[in-house]
Formats: structure tokens, sequence, C-alpha cells
């Protein structure tokens, strides 16, 4: 049997890799009607939402028939997320009543086409004549239903639907087609179409809001000024703030009129904002106020958000344009961040010496250094900076991380260098992840019982890898590339390769032995991209040199193959994680005679904000329900990967008032990692290899899916069913449901884990076969 047609008996389902149907995370928009009227009105809106929730940054659904080219510019301009959709003017001819002409008749209808849209998961609809004053992140928190505000002036069964925040199942064709029905039928209220149509379909059915998030500028007559506590101040009526106003209404229209800035008003503005902000908003504002200003602090705050965003040559760009004075540290240290990002290393070293000049920005300047030594194999000099660091703040965590890797010895190589395999990996430092810690052993234990410095020679991905290591790899019969997932590019920045293997291209061309990449994954998270060709470039040179290039699920390769010219799709093949064999590959491996009655939850926190969106309170509540539940079947623990894998429990207790202890697994050996998951029942994971690591032995597991390669995982094992999305509607629910039937059968379910495994198994065992023949032996 080939290897392909192995590959394909342990995937028969087609790959997904679109990261969102994978992952469940909910898409969020807004989405206002706009015309050349009312176009003043919306860039108040526009500024009002971005100056009142600066940390919230949604695609806004611009619907529209009529505006001009220039109005889109002024649009764009607002917002870097806007979607333009021009609307049917014809759609609505069977149904219209009244003036055809009237704005508020064509908007009216044409918000109905809100409903049409199918790339989202929530809409919230926003009319052109609101402004926003204040917090909205619960109307981004809504889960169900659709929400709106009770009209203030005609009773609670009817909304008022200036402010709708609309969920998945009515943004279907078949609540279109109820909607289109009512129209025809013109069984609805004149004067109001949309409030109408939408009133007579739903029948008071929606999901009632207080009324702070659609607060009417009637409530506000006699000149009453607008309440602390509201979000949106909805200025109904045929009198606009913008066409000069209306009598009585006064203090609300100083409301309005807060937020009727310049383009240059707003920019600066917005960056002087309290609070986090968000990204590609800094970004978008940033980058022309910076143009026209030279404001360095504001060049600061937008490098560091394209640092953030793994953009790391424009972080470069932006403040090389400006002038930096020599006393103003914080913007040296984020240059010199963004030049190492990009492997400019002495002029980034320029830049953190002079930020290490002031106290408040030494730490970090000197550990960045102390980062760069090490990277250059400096170890002395690593040491130095790093101990500068810690001598300014004694309580700096990355300093003390450098000086330990600095102060480490490497291990004494045993073997003869022809007798040895070169390994590119990461390996993981002392209380680092777990799973990243088993990792490089893992992979050689793929290639024989011996995983010691004498058949290995130890490389590690975040080094420059210049012409001594090259001479080194040479000198051995074989190099392997494997140990995580090392194609992400943000973990350990650089411009050379643009994923984690510190490689120039011209060094990666002159390896005159064979090349092995070994169950690599591609690691980029939803939300998350490959920004710049220099991976690419750097990935198709890889795959042209290697002999071998196989990766560890069907979602990286069709990721890779969609990155690399097509005369090398077949060089890449599937080879799963070492870890998920395990028990073939420890020597004298046993089962568990018998196991704790226990169920391990592991949740991760690393780029929560990806992992999450705006749903973690839900997330937390419902592990609250399902921590409960599942309590009744066995003890549940939770078992931290990294430190920050414990944030859970202490957010479970201060929310919830629910405990569970500890398992602190960063600070295990790799034994004691595999033969903790071979002894407990069940493992809920939401990092990789928190469930690649206890199906290894063998160990039911549930995936918390927060990410696209877990999903990867589970359709290569055709077990799709074994994860839930940390997104999921009724994430307890399913989670204790599913526990409940794999434990129900225990030594039937860990059989069909055996069984699962024997598939993977079956493909690395031919893949073996084939690199005995590439590497010799």
């Amino acid at each position: 049997m080939t290897i392909n047609s192995l590959a394909g008996t342990a995937a028969p389902l087609a790959p997904v890799t679109d990261a969102h149907a994978l992952t469940g995370k909910r898409r969020i928009a807004f989405a206002s009607f706009v015309d050349e009227n009312y176009l003043p009105g919306f860039l108040v809106l526009l500024r009002s939402l971005a100056l009142s929730n600066p940390g919230v940054c949604e695609d806004f659904v611009v619907l529209y028939d009529d505006l001009r080219p220039g109005s889109i510019a002024q649009i764009r301009a607002l917002h870097p997320r806007i979607v333009l959709r021009r609307v049917d003017a014809d759609r609505y001819d069977s149904y219209k009543k009244g003036d055809q002409d009237n704005y508020l008749v064509r908007k009216a209808y044409f918000i109905l086409d809100v409903f049409r849209i199918r790339e989202y998961d929530t809409v919230i609809t926003l009319d052109t004549d609101m402004v926003v004053l204040g917090d909205l992140s619960e109307l981004l928190q809504l889960r169900e239903g659709l929400a709106a505000v009770p009209q203030f002036f005609y009773g609670q069964h009817k909304l008022n639907s200036g402010l709708l925040v609309i969920q998945r199942e009515y943004l279907s064709d078949a609540f279109c087609a109820r909607l289109d029905k009512c129209g025809r039928s013109g069984d609805y209220e004149l004067d109001k179409h949309d409030q109408g149509i939408l009133n007579a379909v739903l029948d008071g059915d929606f999901v009632r809001l207080d009324a702070r998030y659609n607060f009417v500028k009637r409530r506000l007559s006699g000149d009453l000024p607008v309440p602390d506590d509201t979000a949106i101040l909805h200025f109904t009526g045929r009198h606009k703030p913008w066409q000069g106003g209306e009598t009585g209404y006064s203090r609300a229209e100083d409301r309005w009129r807060e937020f009727e800035l310049s383009d240059a008003e707003f920019q600066s503005a917005y960056l002087e904002s309290a609070g986090a902000l968000h990204h590609d908003l800094i970004v978008h504002y940033g980058t022309p106020h910076v143009t026209r200003t030279g404001d360095v602090e504001a060049a600061r705050k937008v490098a560091a958000a394209h640092i953030a965003s793994g953009d790391y040559q424009d972080a470069v760009d932006i403040l090389s344009g400006v002038r930096i004075p020599l006393d103003e540290a914080w913007p040296h240290e984020v240059l010199g961040h963004a030049l190492m990002s990009v492997s400019r290393y002495e002029e980034a070293k320029t830049q953190l010496l002079l930020a290490a000049a002031a106290p408040n920005r030494a730490a970090t300047a000197y550990a960045r250094l102390a980062q760069m030594a090490w990277v250059h194999g400096e170890h002395t000099e690593a040491l130095t900076h790093a101990t500068a660091g810690m001598s300014v703040d004694p309580t700096h965590r990355p300093s003390r991380l450098w000086a330990q890797r600095a102060a480490a010895v490497p291990a004494q190589e045993l073997g003869a260098p022809e007798d040895q395999l070169s390994h590119v990996a990461f390996y993981m430092d002392r209380q680092g992840n777990a799973g990243d810690k088993l990792l490089p052993e893992s992979v050689r234990s793929a290639f024989g019982p011996d995983t010691t410095s004498r058949r290995w020679h130890s490389v590690h991905a975040h080094r420059l890898f210049d012409e001594a290591a090259l001479q080194r790899v040479n000198r051995r019969r074989g190099l392997v590339i494997g140990g995580g997932g090392l194609f992400i590019p943000d973990t350990m920045p650089n411009g050379n390769s643009a994923w984690q293997w510190n490689v120039p291209d011209e060094l990666l061309k002159r390896i005159d032995v064979p090349i092995a990449v070994f169950a690599v994954g591609f690691n980029a998270f939803d939300g998350q991209s490959y920004r710049a060709n220099r991976f690419r470039d750097s990935l198709r040179l890889l795959v042209e040199q290697s002999s071998f290039f196989g990766l560890r699920n069907h979602g990286s390769i069709e990721k890779v193959r969609a990155m690399v010219p097509a005369q090398l799709h077949d060089k890449i093949r599937f080879q799963p994680c070492p870890t998920t064999v395990a028990r073939q590959l420890v020597p004298g491996w046993q089962d568990p005679a018998k196991r704790d009655d226990t169920i391990l939850i592991n949740a991760a926190y690393d780029r929560a904000g990806l992992r999450f969106g705006h749903d973690y309170g839900y997330f937390l509540a419902q592990m609250a329900q399902a921590v409960r539940d599942l309590g009744k079947l066995a003890e549940v623990q939770c078992v931290a990967h990294s430190l920050d894998d414990e944030k859970i429990v202490f957010d479970l207790r201060r929310e919830h008032g629910i405990s569970m202890p500890v398992i602190p697994m960063y600070d295990f050996e790799n034994k004691e990692i595999l033969d903790l998951y071979a002894r407990t029942k069940l493992v809920i994971g939401m990092r990789g290899h928190a469930g690649m690591i206890p199906f290894g032995v063998g160990t039911p597991i549930i995936s918390l899916i927060s990410h696209p390669k877990m999903a990867y995982f589970l359709r290569d094992i055709e077990r799709p069913e074994w994860g839930v999305s940390v997104h999921d509607r009724h994430l307890a629910a399913r989670l204790v449901e599913r526990s409940t039937e794999l434990l129900a059968d225990h030594d039937r379910t860990v059989a069909d884990v055996h069984g699962r495994q024997q598939e993977l198994w079956k493909v690395t065992e031919a893949n073996a076969a084939d690199l005995r023949v590439i590497l010799g032996g």
C-alpha cells in the first residue's frame, strides 16, 4: 500500500480549511442604510462608535443605492472594515405604500436587506440618525434571538427597529420569505414600514433590550439632559441635528455635536482615547495622523499595533519615518522590537540601547537585547543583558527567562557526527508549555528508541542559522525539522524565514544532507494570517529542498499546498504528530491496569482575543455549568500545560464560585506527562496537545475548539463529534452529553481510540520505511 493511499484511509473527509467553519467563532457586523441626505449623520455615527467603543472593530456593512465615490471615500476614511452592499431598489415594488421618494420609506424597506446578509452570525443595525455614547459590549455578547428596544410610545409588544441585534437564524431565506409575504400582503402599518413588517411577522416575539440602547430623542422633550447611562441616542423624527435640529432638544444635540469633527480632530481624539484601543483602528487613524503631524507618540502606538498583528516591516516603516528624540525611550524600544523581528539586528541593538537608558523601559529593552544575543549564540552577552534587566526590575519575567536560557549548559554530544541526525525544533524551557516540551523527544522516538545526544544534534529553531550551524548540520547524515506548529508567524518572529526557524534562504540552499520535514503543523489562528511574501518564498524553498515533507494534519496540507506552486503539491504528504501514536513509540509501553476516576480539563489563553472573540464571558459561564455537571461523573481537575492555563481556575472561582484542583503539568518531565494522561478517564482540552497526547496514550478526548488545528486532527481520525466549539450555543450541555456517552462504556471508547490510532500508526510506519531509505538507516 502506498503512503498516499494509507493517508487517504486515515482521513476520508475532505479537509475544511475555512477557519470560521472549523472554530465556530462568531462573525459580527454592524449595518446601516446610507444615502447622500443622511451621510452627515452616518459619519458622526462612525466617529461616535469608535470613540465610545475604542476597542471594538467589526465589519460595518453599508447598504446603499446612490452614494457618490467621494462619499464612499469619506466613509472608508472613518472605518477600516467597510463592506459596501448595493441594494436592489426594485425589490420592494410589489409592496410599496405611500411616498416612493421619501427617505424614511426607502430606508424602511432597504434595511430589510439586512436579513439577506449571510456572511455573519450576528448583525447589529444602527440608524444613521443615531449617536453612540456608551459601551456596546452587551450587544456584542448577545447570542440568541432578535433583540431590540420596545417602542416607548406604542407598547411593549412592538419594537423600535433603529437598533436590532439579529442572530443567524433570522439571517435566512426562510425569515426573508416571511418578511416578503407580509410586505406583499400589505398587512402592516403604513407609517413605519420596517417596524410594521417586522412587528407583524414577529408579533412581539423578540428579546427586550434596555431603553438605553435606543434612547429616542422624544423622551428628552423640554430640553432634558441625556441620561448618563445612555449607550445609543436616537434622533427620531424629521428634524436632524445636521439639518438645523429642533427646538427643545439642544442638550441632546450638544451630545451629537461632540462627534461632528474633522478627520484630523477625530484621528487625534481616537489616539488619545483611554483604555484598550483596537489595533486595526490605531493603524487606520494613526497612519494619516503620523504622516500629517510627525507625532512620535502616535507613531509608537501605530508601530505597536503593527507588531501585535504581525506586520513587523510596517512597524519599522512608520517609526523610521519620524524623528525620535534621544530621550524618548519607548519609541526606541518599539522600533528596536520591530527591527529585530525583521532580522535587522545591529540597528535593533542601537535602538534598544537607547531605550535602556530610561528606567521605565530598561528592563524590557535589556530582555530584548538578551534575546538577540541568545539568537546569535552569544551566551555571555545574553546573560549580561538579562542580569541588567533583573537589576532594574527583579520581577521582570522575560529577563529571568533569558538569564536561564543564557546560563543553560548545552547537553554534551556523545556520538560521532556521521552517526547523528540534526534536529531543528523548538526546545521548550523549564516551566514552558508541556506539549512543546514533549514534542522534540516524540519526534526523535519516531526514528528509533535512542533520543539522546548520542544520535541527535540539537538545532534550536529560534537561533539564527549561521555558517557555523550550517557546517555542523552538513557533517551529520541528515536534518529533521519537526517539533510543533513551526509554521506560525509570531511566536519568535524573524525576517529571514517569517516562520519559527530563523534560517536565511542562502544557507537553506547550501544544506547538502537530506532534509526531512516531519509532522510540522500550520498553526495560524482564526483571524491570523501570513501577510508577507517572505514566508511564502521560504516555504517554497523548503519544500523544494526537502527529501521528505510531512505535515501533521490534512488541514495543514491544504493550507501549505495553497501557498506553493502546483508542481510541488505531490511532495507534501501526511505524517501524524508522533504524540498521537505514543503507545507505539515508547519502549515497553504498558496500558494502565486501572485508571483514576478523573476528568481533566485544559483551557488555553495565549492569543485569547483570537480564541474567544466577544464570547469569553459566555464560555466561562458554560464551563462553570459543565464542571458542576461533570462532577457527577468523576472528579474534575484542571491540567495546566503552561502557567497561563491556570486562569480558568481563578476566573471560575471569582465569577462563579467553582473550585478545581490544578495539576501543574508545566513542571512535569516527559514521562510524567504521558503517565498522567494515560491514567485519567477523559481529557477535555483546548490546546492541540491536550488532545493529541492523551489520544496517543489511549485516553478518550473531547476537544474545546478555539483553533482550526483541533478540528483538523479530529477530521483526520474521523471523529469530528469529539470536538465542541468554545462558541457553541449549548457548550455545557454538549460537553456533558458527550462525556457521558464516552464514559458509559469506557472500555469500548478506549478500544475506539486504539483503533483510530492504529490508522495513524500505519501511515507513520509506511513513512518510516521511506525515511530509512532517505536518511540511510
